[in-house]
């Protein structure tokens, strides 16, 4: 996701609870400490995951490479992001269906992403 401070919030009370509560360790490159090249470090991450939220809000070519890397990989890519830039997200992702997520809805959107987690992958080891 788009590291900007405003989106903060939707890390926090939104994908990372999601993730938690559907018994998954959730992992985020700038709040992993390490000591490698930073793009390393990201593929090294991706290739031990069992699925990859990517939150397209920003538009960031980076949440491209690394869903599309992921992809690649045959691992699930659930798709979100705030439903006011759903429009800007390229056409070849528009496609996917999107958990989508409103500043003011941060409980719903928790709630949606941990049931498409556990819709796809199941509930994980630490629930």
């Amino acid at each position: 996701m788009w590291f900007d401070d405003r989106l903060e919030p939707t890390w926090t009370d939104g994908v990372k609870l999601a993730i938690t509560d559907a018994g998954y360790e959730p992992k985020r490159i700038d709040k992993h400490p390490h000591n490698n090249r930073i793009d390393d470090e990201i593929i090294a991450m991706i290739r031990r995951s069992r699925f990859v939220v990517s939150d397209l809000t920003g538009n960031r070519a980076g949440v491209y490479f690394e869903s599309g890397f992921a992809f690649g990989l045959d691992l699930p890519v659930i798709w979100t992001c705030r439903v006011d830039r759903l429009h800007r997200v390229h056409f070849d992702n528009r496609q996917y269906n999107f958990v989508l997520w409103r500043h003011d809805q941060l409980v719903q959107f928790k709630e949606a992403l941990q049931y498409r987690i556990e819709a796809t992958v199941g509930r994980g080891p630490l629930a």
